[in-house]
């Protein structure tokens, strides 16, 4: 009876599953890259060519402080929730069976779900890490790609409708999500022209392993041999050119590496990797050269992520439906430091970025692709958690290449949807209240830049805790005290006010506090029928 739950569950939230849409709803197009820097697109400062994505940005609204959770499943949860992934049993909360693995309460169906009622149709194309299944919470397609997969060029462990995937000569899975994301909206549009859609549309690129065709990696083999330090300058002086940032670009922080260690990997990596964002120029010649075609090979991710999501597009101008879809695109953490291999392992003797090979970009790069931020994915401090955001949709969106300055965050994602989908929220699942949405619907800051109405942004994530309110952050590492920044001058994180401002630092974490007890409150109701397997019982140290 248990998998049954979600399915019966979404069936008793749908009584009017065919329910003609809102005259003039727009589609939804969703889009999360995997570990994208915030630098890595060319509309946010980078050079890695990424036409289609500075032609959205073009064509509408780039955000400069949007945030993510810092991590690929809390994120994930975020978007589809509009819930901090506490709340939902989706990241760590002391004596809760949460984290990775925990189970969602009844009362935070997915945007899938709630959208149905409104005559929508959901499709998944990607990487899922929810709770369930795509298909078991409102979505009539999925494309699945496997949990923990440790290599882009194989097919098995990816599913499209529960079907196994079939292992090609040239098979890709930025490829092969592109191609089931056009094949599903293919299908709607020719058995459900009458219905809007909402695609949810996850690539893992550019997710180590890196792992890209070597035709695209030859695109940028020589782009990199100048150096993270170099690159980073320049992304930052692109983005102070194009307004996005106003401050100084942080020195990398040399004695910061991977968030864990594994130092059997770096052995097996061998003598060109290296674990610290040291200055390129007390690099080996071995270590630039390793480094260098790391960095060549995210760059052809991210490029060929970009020109897939062309594919998706293209289908959606074909439907006549581009003019009235709403695109979102984002990323579910910084960039990642993390140095490890797993999987099928690494051959230090084959060619960087093929399938035998198993690369990490490492601490130095990922510097440079948070450009210009702190610290990285699982970090919150500004280069863990700062992602780009393009919204893009014509018939809705007037600004034409405008940037808003508002905070924004992943958990904004679900209500924009539903509001502009005329769409409704249970009051109750199972006898169990639909608590208030922290997440807030976008569409104020679509007509004017503007701060949503709410008091402030919150974060922890193994046990790296931040708040935001207005400009001030509150941010402090594991174990470690608080540090206090003032963001309207010091975005970088560089000047600590904590000593300063010892009131303020005060306030604002009893407002920290606040927030991490209603988040255990709604994390304790509804609880799931027994501890998903590998579930954690976190514990939180007191701040």
């Amino acid at each position: 009876m248990r998998p049954l739950l979600p399915l019966l569950l979404w069936l008793a939230l749908i009584p009017a599953i065919l329910a003609a849409a809102r005259p003039g709803a727009p589609s939804f197009l969703v889009i999360l890259a995997d570990d994208l820097g915030y630098s890595d697109l060319g509309c946010y400062g980078g050079e890695i060519p990424t036409p289609n994505l500075d032609g959205l940005a073009a064509g509408g609204l780039r955000f400069t402080q949007a945030y993510s959770t810092a991590r690929c499943w809390p994120s994930r949860a975020a978007v589809l929730t509009g819930f901090y992934a506490q709340q939902v049993r989706r990241d760590v909360v002391p004596g809760v069976p949460s984290g990775g693995r925990g189970l969602r309460p009844a009362w935070a169906p997915l945007a899938s779900e709630l959208l149905a009622p409104a005559g929508y149709r959901s499709l998944h194309a990607g990487k899922w890490h929810v709770d369930g299944t795509p298909r078991a919470h409102g979505f009539a397609h999925s494309f699945e790609i496997g949990q923990g997969q440790n290599n882009f060029f194989l097919a098995p462990g990816n599913t499209d409708d529960g079907v196994p995937g079939v292992q090609t000569p040239d098979y890709h899975v930025t490829v092969a999500t592109a191609e089931h994301a056009v094949k599903y909206l293919r299908d709607h549009a020719a058995r459900f022209a009458g219905q809007p859609f909402f695609l949810y549309l996850a690539f893992t690129a550019p997710h180590f392993p890196l792992h890209a065709p070597a035709a695209d990696i030859a695109r940028h083999r020589d782009a990199y041999h100048r150096g993270w330090n170099e690159i980073a300058a320049e992304r930052h002086a692109r983005q102070r050119q194009l307004g996005l940032v106003r401050h100084d670009l942080p020195p990398m922080e040399r004695d910061v590496g991977p968030p864990y260690a594994f130092p059997d990997a770096l052995r097996a990596l061998g003598p060109g990797e290296v674990n610290r964002p040291l200055p390129w120029n007390e690099l080996t010649p071995k270590q630039r050269s390793f480094q260098a075609a790391k960095m060549a090979v995210h760059a052809a991710m991210v490029d060929q992520m970009d020109r897939e999501l062309g594919r998706v597009l293209a289908q959606i101008r074909a439907m006549g439906a581009f003019e009235n879809t709403l695109i979102l695109f984002g990323s579910d953490n910084g960039a990642s430091a993390e140095i490890m291999i797993r999987g099928g392992g690494h051959d230090p003797r084959a060619a960087p970025g093929s399938a035998a090979t198993y690369l990490s970009l490492g601490p130095g790069w990922s510097s440079a692709a948070n450009t210009p931020f702190r610290r990285h994915k699982t970090w919150v401090h500004e280069g863990g958690i700062a992602t780009p955001l393009i919204a893009h949709w014509p018939a809705g969106v007037r600004a034409r290449g405008e940037l808003r300055h508002t905070p924004v965050h992943l958990i904004d994602v679900a209500p924009t949807l539903l509001e502009l989908a005329g769409a409704s929220r249970p009051a109750s699942v199972r006898g169990h209240p639909v608590p208030p949405w922290p997440g807030r619907s976008l569409v104020p800051a679509f007509a004017a830049d503007g701060p949503l109405d709410r008091e402030f942004l919150w974060w922890e994530h193994e046990g790296n805790r931040a708040l935001r309110a207005g400009d001030w952050k509150l941010v402090a590492l594991k174990d470690a005290p608080w540090e206090l920044y003032d963001l309207a001058r010091d975005r970088g994180e560089q000047r600590d006010l904590a000593a300063a401002e010892p009131a303020r630092v005060k306030a604002l974490a009893a407002l920290w506090e606040r927030q991490a007890e209603e988040n255990g409150r709604l994390a304790r109701t509804d609880p799931p029928p027994a501890a998903a397997p590998g579930a954690k019982q976190g514990k939180r140290k007191q701040p």
